[in-house]
């Protein structure tokens, strides 16, 4: 009889099990080494990428190095590519816990790399046409041809860094640990940003020969806002020019005042929208000072371009609008210019010369509009020369832009869907799913300059998911009228004492959005009024308050959004660009 082998007996069993244990802990401990180290090593070379990009932000005010250094961090990022990239990383990538922590780096660290190392580095190649040097006019003419030359690959990177862009929006912060959740926001604002600036340049390249006369000769018609006279889009329109282009060459070829529409004042130019007139009345079509009155740059510039044809005959390619705060920029860009007066016009006194000054020296409006008019033609004139820095005065055209103080329409469609989003074309602002948007917009009652005095605070707040409100208030630092020229006070032409400031403030609630509540407090020289109406899907309230000097008056409105979002604030630009809409608490209590 043959006898069956034993079975194991319990020490080789546990023997067994503890070799397996042991593999497995080894085997883990290792695979946890390999992407501990590996990670390190990637953090490192995004903070190498994320420090060539502060360098880029902060280090220089040429765009093509600026593109050279950010390029520069492309080695970087394939580096770390590479390295939370391979099959052992991705293995992990799928455990849970552990897995989304890795799966959100590696697709951070992919579109980094996207973003610096495959779309930043072929523009690079280009980048020595957005120098100074090449930017620059040379004897008056901007090389436009060099400039549409970086339109494909400009175009080409701002559509890879927004595919970059949406990526690492699309990641799933939800189960992230605090430090990886923080890395990826970081990643996903730094791409944003870069996302942004590209889109920008390849909308001008794409634009800008063509506006400075690539295909042949374009004329634009320019309104400047008067910000002491307020109008939603900044100010009254006080001087006027034209401007032909042609192969890169700027010429001012005629400049007009709003005097020179008298004849033709009160006759519409052409029907605005039902609503529009409804909320506005029929001036900004009858009035060229109007023209800015309603808070969409592309109702009112048409306007402007019909009545230009009116009085000289000439129909304009398109119209620009700018305030003496967009000069002050530009000024940082050309220096200090003498004016046929003498004066020294410079960044820091342009506003207040332009604003104040002139109307204490001259009586008779006349002679304020041939300053204004000096004024602006030495500005032009300096930068048409190339009598000016033009890295200076990219960065003054995108902080003018930005605050909404310069403006552009084309009549051509095509040419002015390329502006579409922008703030350059001055619409009401399109809301999100995540973010809605109020507009506050000031308009001038009294016929007079004191909006100069006048300062003006907007506060928004979130009081339920999807509630919220707008503060606005506004507070006259106005002196004693007495101290002031007649032009400047109104002197009581339209019914208004002078020294005292009549404002119609236009409240733009977001599409869908409805009151629940308003008031309204504060010393007032006279009772507040509100009316109102609809424009383009958004509810609008029109608050009307007039303030003698040292008085103060508060709005507060609350509103029901359409679905739960942020809100924020636009508002019409003053004189001083630090007066901009801010985040506060709900002024309501709970419902």
């Amino acid at each position: 009889m043959i006898d069956s082998p034993a079975a194991p007996g319990p020490a080789p069993l546990a023997r067994w099990f503890a070799w397996s244990v042991a593999l497995a802990l080894v085997v883990g401990l290792a695979v946890a080494t390999w992407v501990g180290v590996r990670g390190v090593l990637a953090f490192e070379h995004l903070r190498a990428a994320r420090d060539a990009v502060s360098i880029a932000a902060v280090g220089t005010d040429d765009p093509s190095l600026a593109i050279h250094v950010l390029a520069s961090a492309g080695t970087d990022t394939e580096a770390a590519r590479a390295l939370t990239s391979d099959p052992v990383w991705q293995l992990v990538s799928a455990l849970p816990w552990v897995g989304p922590q890795l799966d959100a780096i590696s697709r951070t660290v992919a579109a980094a790399d996207d973003a610096f190392s495959r779309a930043l580095s072929p523009l690079a190649g280009a980048a020595e046409n957005l120098s100074p040097a090449a930017l620059a006019p040379v004897g008056g003419t901007v090389d436009v041809r060099r400039l549409a030359t970086i339109e494909p690959v400009a175009t080409s990177a701002a559509a890879a860094l927004r595919r970059a862009s949406d990526d690492v929006a699309a990641i799933d912060r939800r189960p992230l640990l605090g430090a990886v959740g923080a890395a990826v926001d970081d990643a996903a604002a730094l791409i944003g940003r870069a996302s942004d600036d590209a889109d920008a340049l390849s909308r001008a390249t794409r634009l800008l020969p063509r506006m400075l006369g690539a295909d042949g000769q374009r004329s634009y018609l320019v309104l400047f806002q008067n910000n002491a006279e307020w109008r939603s889009l900044g100010g009254v329109v006080g001087a006027v020019a034209q401007i032909d282009t042609r192969d890169g060459r700027i010429a001012l070829t005629t400049q007009a005042s709003t005097a020179d529409f008298v004849d033709m004042a009160g006759e519409e130019v052409g029907p605005l929208p039902d609503e529009v007139a409804a909320v506005f009345g029929t001036g900004p079509s009858r009035f060229i000072q109007n023209a800015t009155q309603v808070p969409d740059f592309t109702v009112g510039a048409p306007i402007a371009r019909a009545m230009w044809q009116r009085l000289h005959g000439t129909s304009v390619d398109g119209v620009i609008a700018l305030d003496p705060v967009t000069l002050s920029y530009l000024l940082r860009a050309t220096g200090p210019i003498v004016l046929p007066s003498g004066d020294e016009l410079t960044a820091d006194n342009a506003v207040s010369l332009l604003l104040d000054e002139v109307y204490r020296r001259y009586d008779d409006p006349r002679d304020q509009d041939a300053f204004f008019q000096s004024a602006t033609a030495a500005v032009f004139e300096a930068l048409a020369d190339g009598r000016a820095d033009a890295a200076e005065v990219i960065a003054a055209v995108g902080r003018a832009g930005a605050e909404r103080r310069l403006l552009v329409w084309n009549a051509d469609a095509a040419d002015q869907a390329v502006l579409d989003g922008t703030p350059l074309q001055g619409r009401l602002t399109a809301d999100s799913a995540a973010r809605s948007t109020v507009g506050v917009y000031l308009n001038d009652g009294t016929g007079s300059k004191m909006d100069v005095y006048l300062r003006p605070s907007v506060e928004t707040a979130l009081c339920t998911p999807d509630v919220a409100s707008v503060r606005v208030e506004l507070r006259s630092d106005a002196p004693d009228p007495d101290s002031l020229p007649a032009y400047v006070t109104g002197n009581g032409v339209y019914g208004v004492p002078p020294g005292e400031a009549l404002t119609g403030v236009y409240v733009y609630l977001p599409p869908g959005a409805r009151v629940l509540d308003r008031r309204s407090t504060g010393d007032t020289a006279s009772p507040v009024g509100f009316s109102g109406g609809t424009h383009d899907g958004r509810e609008v309230v029109k608050w009307s308050v007039q303030l003698a000097p040292g008085q103060r008056a508060q709005l507060d409105l609350e509103f029901r959004l359409p679905s739960p979002s942020d809100v924020d604030a636009v508002m019409t630009p003053t004189r001083d660009p630090g007066e901009v809409p801010h985040t506060g608490t709900c002024p309501f209590p709970p419902a």
